[in-house]
């Protein structure tokens, strides 16, 4: 049976795209940018807007691993569909998964180097970070996670569901008991184990997304998305438990202040307790904000109709989202230039909002061209 795509994974995928292009557009437009490293203080936000803005991106980075590893699942599916071989689809995985790599260094980081260079507030540059170093060459970022991870269980799908849970579960697991102490956080560990782990850094080496700790959320999103082929109504009441059962956990573990941390809440208010560690992502981190993906995919599904008609973009952006994500990057760091000492968030929204404008377009036209290619197109790997 053909293969179809799933509407709700779509425009979910377009949702945390949107959500993403705040913090983006805060980073290049307003040049604020928070930064919750293990190690070193929490950053503390001066307002409410400060705090929600970034808190609100949170959801992003886990959405992309888990969407990633169910991605992989729906484009075996396919192309079983066509006729390709195990051995094909796996070089295919292996080799996306380099070229995102390759797009991290050689695409991605001139983006965030012209944020850089026109910061005249030197905000950007102020943030205390675990490690040390001067001039940064080489920048781990989000690419590099997705495209190791995406060569990793490349070589791994033809374990049974039940093993790659395990797997996905130890590397969560094992990132929280692994990750060193606050009292190491000047450490200059090697670029070798802050790719692979421990974020921060070394030398001109400066890793945010290590492999190890986002490894584990694409594997669920493997085990999600064959489930999905096997049954999309269990599927998605599994996503409603899923959601609920993770705020609670996320409840607990964050109450207990102990292990799953990384940082303990830094005061008795909402916000302290709502400041989370991200790099690495702490459990506390893991279970809230996948358990909001788990609810807010449960919802998508129900409500996919009606989205469908009226949040288009949202789709568009959802099936277009490496090419969004580059795009999007170079489009608010150019505009950021006329703002060398930022802005407020007011203007802030108004920039983000007119640049989804002006990328929708572009994303319509990229996805109308991308239909047009043969299953084997080069542009597939994109």
């Amino acid at each position: 049976m053909k293969s179809e795509r799933f509407v709700s994974l779509d425009l979910f995928r377009g949702l945390i795209m949107v959500i993403m292009a705040i913090d983006h557009a805060s980073y290049f437009v307003a040049k604020v940018h928070y930064f919750e490293f293990w190690g070193v203080a929490l950053p503390r936000s001066p307002d409410t807007i400060s705090f929600v803005t970034r808190f609100v991106t949170h959801i992003c980075a886990t959405g992309f691993f888990f969407l990633m590893g169910a991605g992989m699942i729906f484009f075996l599916n396919s192309r079983r569909d066509v006729g390709w071989t195990e051995a094909k689809i796996t070089r295919f995985f292996l080799t996306r998964g380099l070229i995102l790599v390759l797009l991290q260094f050689f695409l991605e980081n001139p983006a965030w180097l012209i944020g850089l260079l026109s910061d005249k507030s030197q905000a950007l540059t102020s943030v205390t970070i675990p490690g040390g170093g001067e001039e940064i060459r080489f920048f781990f970022g989000v690419l590099y996670a997705l495209g190791m991870s995406m060569v990793v269980w490349s070589l791994l799908l033809r374990f049974k569901s039940s093993i790659i849970l395990a797997l996905s579960f130890t590397s969560i697991l094992l990132t929280q008991i692994l990750i060193p102490s606050a009292g190491k956080a000047e450490k200059l560990y090697s670029p070798i184990l802050r790719a692979l782990l421990i974020p921060g850094q070394t030398g001109i080496t400066q890793v945010l997304y290590p492999l190890i700790p986002w490894l584990g959320i694409a594997g669920l999103g493997i085990v999600f998305g064959r489930a999905l082929i096997k049954n999309r109504q269990n599927a998605h009441q599994w996503m409603l438990i899923a959601g609920m059962s993770s705020v609670i956990l996320f409840l607990i573990v964050r109450a207990l202040e102990s292990f799953g941390n990384i940082h303990s809440p830094q005061g008795t208010s909402l916000v302290a307790f709502l400041n989370l560690t991200k790099y690495p992502p702490s459990l506390a981190f893991i279970l809230l904000f996948m358990g909001l993906n788990c609810l807010l995919l449960y919802f998508l599904k129900k409500w996919e109709t009606a989205l469908k008609k009226w949040a288009k973009p949202l789709l568009i952006f959802g099936q277009t989202a490496l090419f969004f994500y580059i795009v999007h990057l170079y489009l608010y760091a150019f505009i950021g230039i006329a703002f060398p000492q930022g802005t407020g968030y007011g203007l802030l929204y108004l920039i983000w909002l007119g640049g989804l404008v002006a990328l929708y377009p572009l994303c319509f036209l990229y996805r109308r061209c991308k239909r047009k290619t043969s299953p084997d197109s080069i542009w597939r790997f994109f």
